[in-house]
């Protein structure tokens, strides 16, 4: 699934040929399997003038977006929740990172950017682990498709939320663990939908009708906030 804040789909192959920008500015075409390349190159051509406005957009939002400093202060994101972020200098060697009502306080012995940036992704990392595999063992219980959780990884990707890959197994952004609930589980559902249906056919969206609940507005919510996730 793409980090998607823009999507063109061509007129004269609706739901074949999908044209996506992504919120760096790069973009990535979907199209159906047997679909030829010129066809493919014919719908990117007509559709120039539309993607040449997008990614100047993209990359104009994208350049907007403040790094982090990792200082005490700054907001961090966690299941849609903004939390203060504390910088608690220590003098010992085993260090802790918490939530503490609306702070997220993050123990470091040098107080170094980079460290207290490590610690955060890591927290990330484990925290995301943990909360997406809690959610697509419920979820699971609820698809008629899917008889048991599918196996799953985080890696960090650039242009996509998530993905899947022949042998079943789904492969997660570990970003998504900033983003809010409902966002997170209509990301869940459609990786796990494209487990039965390996494309975005009318089949596949008919999958997401029914079991993503409001799922519209969970993508446009996400695609809203899509810098601010991905940005360190």
């Amino acid at each position: 699934m793409h980090l998607l804040k823009d999507i063109a789909v061509d007129d004269h192959s609706r739901a074949r040929v999908a044209i996506h920008v992504n919120p760096d500015g790069s973009m990535a075409v979907d199209a159906a399997i047997g679909f030829s390349e010129s066809s493919i190159k014919l719908a990117v051509q007509k559709r120039a003038r539309w993607v040449v406005n997008h990614v100047v957009e993209a990359r104009d939002r994208y350049a907007h977006v403040r790094p982090k400093e990792y200082v005490s202060g700054e907001q961090v994101l966690y299941l849609g929740r903004r939390y203060v972020l504390k910088v608690v200098p220590v003098d010992k060697a085993v260090v802790v990172v918490r939530l503490k009502g609306n702070r997220l306080e993050v123990q470091s012995t040098s107080g170094n950017p980079d460290d207290i940036k490590g610690r955060i992704r890591a927290w990330y990392r484990v925290k995301g682990r943990d909360y997406l595999a809690r959610r697509m063992n419920t979820l699971t219980q609820t698809l008629p498709w899917s008889k048991s959780p599918p196996p799953f990884r985080l890696l960090e990707m650039s242009s996509r939320w998530g993905s899947g890959s022949p042998a079943g197994e789904i492969i997660l952004n570990p970003h998504l663990i900033k983003a809010p609930r409902n966002c997170i589980d209509y990301v869940l559902i459609h990786e796990m939908a494209h487990l039965r249906h390996h494309d975005h056919s009318p089949e596949f969206w008919k999958l997401i009708d029914a079991h993503a609940g409001d799922w519209r507005k969970a993508k446009y919510h996400l695609d809203a906030l899509v810098e601010v996730l991905i940005s360190e």
